[in-house]
């Protein structure tokens, strides 16, 4: 395989984490009171039911309102860009990967800031009576592509194509 591509093809990992994202979503949403059901899978960790209104952790969830929009604007935005860099070609690989995860996963919460006014978070992570704050698949998927986008820039580049 050729170590530089064009990327429009990885957007069916994106398309992927956008269909995980919004059935794990639909199940979570068909079988659990938000803020009352919880179900204990291991010793640290939790299925529940929250929303979240604000960014990555809960960021500006305790806010007013204008983070709806704001978060919208953003992903779409943060969207558009990520389309341009993987039909702009000449990326490698892990480059594409990150990209299509991080596209899936904003496409997967926008979807909800849409449809709900909110992003369903239901993966509870915890040690003792610490929780992490609650997260769902398209989280998930950013922050794996966005450390994959970390560390494919500290690989060397790409060797340019012989004339």
């Amino acid at each position: 395989m050729s170590t530089t591509q064009n990327g429009l093809r990885w957007l069916s990992l994106s398309a992927l984490v956008i269909v995980l994202d919004q059935i794990t979503k639909a199940v979570i949403l068909a079988t659990m009171t938000p803020y009352q059901d919880v179900i204990p899978v291991t010793s640290f960790f939790n299925l529940v039911h929250v929303h979240n209104t604000g960014a990555a952790f809960s960021l500006f969830a305790d806010q007013a309102g204008w983070q709806r929009g704001f978060f919208l604007t953003v992903a779409l935005v943060a969207s558009l860009v990520i389309l341009w860099l993987l039909r702009k070609g000449g990326g490698r690989t892990l480059y594409y990967a990150a990209l299509a995860l991080i596209l899936g996963g904003a496409i997967g919460n926008v979807i909800d800031r849409m449809a709900h006014g909110h992003v369903i978070d239901f993966l509870d992570f915890y040690i003792g009576t610490w929780h992490w704050p609650a997260f769902n698949v398209a989280d998930s998927a950013i922050t794996v592509g966005a450390a994959l986008l970390i560390w494919d820039g500290f690989r060397a580049p790409a060797p340019a194509p012989n004339p």
